[in-house]
């Protein structure tokens, strides 16, 4: 048996995204498949936490948290202090940096490579849309990742693109970088209720059939390969981008030239709904260390067609369309396809069913506890070479 303890603050900060998405079904996809092992689960007090109806195996520390500073202390002090009181065995930080206490096998899960790119890259990336406190910010994870590096036993990411660019941009050896995917979130499935597709189509006012992309992921290649299509198509069809917050700026362009719709905060709900009757779901992002929506949008029944970088053709696994993410020619040329020939679209959905049941959190929390145990064993080695290496000096 093992004392687990698990770094959950992303679960009482009311946040959302990938690394989001990743902590709040991990969790409990651990707790269902380590029922021998003790999970000390460390939240704090910012938000309410997510997680309700814990099993007998798993209790919940909270760490006070009054201001931003107190994150840093965390960070860097209290949560230490904390594991350590607690003799956990394993310290596993989900959100891309900890630092875990002597003692313990420390465990990382770095989702991509964006923390270890030169600062120059990043902030020269960012434009100067980017305000003081998201440059603070990116210093700041771009320093603790670095250290966080220096100090982890194993580190866990999402995608084998993902482990060759964390080995690209950071010294830490390959061979202590373990790909373990995503799941699908539980309980996902098309939704194929008429009246509940009708509700939904009624409620945003979706007349038309359309195609489904994210407004944050590269929205200006989908907007120029839409003006590549035949006309009869753009007045039958229209693009509908959905948002956690203010999208791109050629968003709001097009929807003002009626190119397309535009929906923000959508309840999880409506989107798997969205995902249901959508067209095609068109995802041409610059850079994904995993790309969770392409299994969620296959596991919908929509056709995908995504980019052809980082990690996506890795998830995709040849059940999508590919192209260059500033290819608006391909795309133009791949929606068409799927927009005027039905079996197309089919051969898509099909290919898209079965690549996503390839993909369950509890796979991923097996793999995980799998890879706590290795973890343990390169610790123990990595702490005998020291006392040799004492003894011969």
């Amino acid at each position: 048996m093992m004392r687990i303890g698990i770094d959950v603050r992303y679960l009482s900060h009311g946040l959302v995204g990938g690394v989001h998405t990743y902590v709040k079904h991990l969790v409990p996809a651990l707790l269902a498949a380590g029922p021998e092992h003790e999970f000390i689960l460390y939240a704090d007090t910012k938000a309410p936490f997510e997680l309700h109806d814990l099993p007998g195996n798993a209790r919940v520390r909270y760490l006070p948290y009054r201001n931003a500073l107190s994150s840093v202390a965390s960070d860097f002090v209290r949560l230490r202090r904390v594991m350590a009181t607690d003799r956990v065995d394993t310290a596993h930080f989900p959100a891309n940096y900890g630092f875990g206490p002597l003692g313990a096998t420390t465990v990382i899960t770095l989702h991509d490579a964006m923390t270890l790119m030169p600062l120059s890259h990043t902030l020269r990336s960012k434009g100067t849309r980017w305000n003081t406190y998201a440059r603070a910010m990116t210093i700041y994870l771009y320093c603790c990742s670095h250290l966080a590096l220096r100090r982890a036993d194993l580190v866990l990411t999402v995608s084998e693109h993902a482990r060759q660019e964390i080995a690209r941009y950071s010294r830490y050896d390959a061979g202590r970088i373990a790909p373990i995917h995503h799941g699908v979130e539980p309980g996902l499935r098309r939704e194929t209720d008429p009246a509940v597709l009708a509700e939904v189509r009624a409620r945003y006012g979706l007349e038309r059939p359309f195609i489904l992309a994210d407004g944050l992921k590269n929205p200006a290649v989908i907007v120029r390969a839409w003006q590549r299509l035949p006309q009869h198509l753009r007045d039958s069809h229209t693009i509908v981008f959905f948002s956690r917050r203010e999208p791109l700026p050629v968003v709001r362009e097009a929807e003002a030239a009626g190119q397309c719709r535009l929906l923000l905060n959508v309840p999880r709900a409506d989107l798997v709904a969205l995902y249901s009757m959508a067209c095609a779901f068109v995802f041409p992002s610059w850079l994904e260390g995993f790309g969770i929506p392409i299994v969620e949008a296959m596991t919908c029944g929509a056709p995908v067609i995504c980019a052809d970088n980082s990690a996506m053709p890795e998830v995709a696994g040849g059940a999508a369309l590919l192209c260059d993410a500033e290819d608006d020619h391909t795309l133009a040329a791949h929606l068409q396809r799927v927009l005027t020939d039905p079996n197309e679209a089919e051969r898509l959905r099909t290919l898209g069913y079965v690549r996503a049941r390839q993909f369950s959190w509890q796979r991923t929390a097996e793999q995980t506890l799998a890879a706590y145990h290795r973890a343990a064993g390169i610790a123990v080695t990595g702490a005998d070479n020291r006392r040799l290496h004492t003894r011969q000096s």
